[in-house]
């Protein structure tokens, strides 16, 4: 029902700034909260972000507030994480996820799963 493209990542040097994207086809797109995970080498997928379809909360891993922002457009079928101040330990794949679920951190609870995009930060 819903399919997930991202786009975006790249390689950015300490202190630097990344936006991803990530195009959703399908048309039940706006009744989906939508998140964005990472998974490092070695490590478990964790969560990072999400918003719920109608843009009233969002929710954010410690390990990021007040450094990443979470957001979509409905419109355009697009969800967007903007990445400022980033840190080596963001270094990761970036996927991008979607849920009938609200407020849930947990994979278990996200349906639909993007490619993945690589965020590199050099130490």
């Amino acid at each position: 029902q819903v399919q997930l493209v991202e786009s975006g990542g790249g390689l950015v040097q300490a202190g630097g700034s990344l936006r991803l994207s990530c195009a959703a086809s399908g048309r039940t797109f706006s009744s989906y909260t939508m998140g964005w995970f990472r998974q490092a080498p070695g490590k478990e997928r964790e969560f990072v972000a999400s918003i719920t379809w109608s843009f009233d909360r969002t929710d954010y891993a410690d390990s990021v507030k007040g450094r990443f922002t979470i957001s979509r457009d409905n419109g355009k079928n697009t969800v967007y994480l903007q990445m400022n101040s980033l840190k080596p330990e963001d270094t990761a794949v970036y996927y991008c996820a979607a849920s009938q679920r609200m407020m849930a951190r947990s994979t278990a609870y996200w349906n639909h799963w993007g490619q993945g995009t690589q965020v590199t930060v050099p130490s």
